[in-house]
C-alpha cells in the first residue's frame, strides 16, 4: 500500500514523517540536513511508495508569509522539478514547533532531548502529516 509522506523544511534541517502503509498513522521518519533533502526522498522514493508529499507551508498567525516562506517556496520549485510526477500538498504549518515541544514535554521526554531541534523538526513533520490526514479522510 502506498505512504504519504511529510516534510517540514527548514533552513539547516528538515524534519520528514510518513504514514503507515495503510495511510491511517503519521510516524517521524528522520531529520536531515536540508542540502541531503533531495538525495535521500530519491533513494525513498525508489524503495517505498509514496503516492503524495506533504510540506508543511509557513505562515504568520494572520495568513501572511513568514521569513522562511521564501526558503520553503524554493524548496517546491525544486521539488517539482526533480520529480514532476510526484503528487505535492502544501500544508499549514502554523504552531506545529510549539506544539511538538508541548508533545515532547507532556510524553516526559527527558529536557536534554527536548533541547535537539532536530527532535523538534520530525515531531513537527509527524503533527503536519497528521494534521493532514484528519482534515483529508
Amino acid at each position: 500500500m502506498p505512504r504519504i509522506l511529510a516534510i517540514d523544511y527548514g533552513a539547516k534541517r528538515t524534519g520528514v514523517a510518513v504514514t503507515d502503509p495503510l495511510g491511517i498513522i503519521a510516524s517521524p521518519l528522520d531529520v536531515f540536513p536540508s542540502h541531503t533533502l533531495e538525495d535521500f526522498l530519491k533513494a525513498y522514493f525508489q524503495k517505498e511508495e509514496v503516492t503524495k508529499v506533504v510540506i508543511g507551508m509557513p505562515k504568520n498567525t494572520d495568513g501572511s508569509p513568514t521569513n522562511a516562506t521564501p526558503l520553503v517556496q524554493a524548496f517546491i520549485n525544486r521539488f517539482k522539478k526533480v520529480f514532476p510526477s510526484m503528487e505535492l500538498i502544501l500544508h499549514d504549518e502554523r504552531f506545529t514547533s510549539k506544539m511538538a515541544f508541548d508533545a515532547m514535554l507532556a510524553g516526559g521526554m527527558k529536557k536534554k532531548d527536548r533541547r535537539n531541534k532536530g527532535n523538534v523538526d520530525k515531531i513537527s513533520a509527524t503533527i503536519i502529516l497528521q494534521s493532514y490526514l484528519e482534515s483529508n479522510p
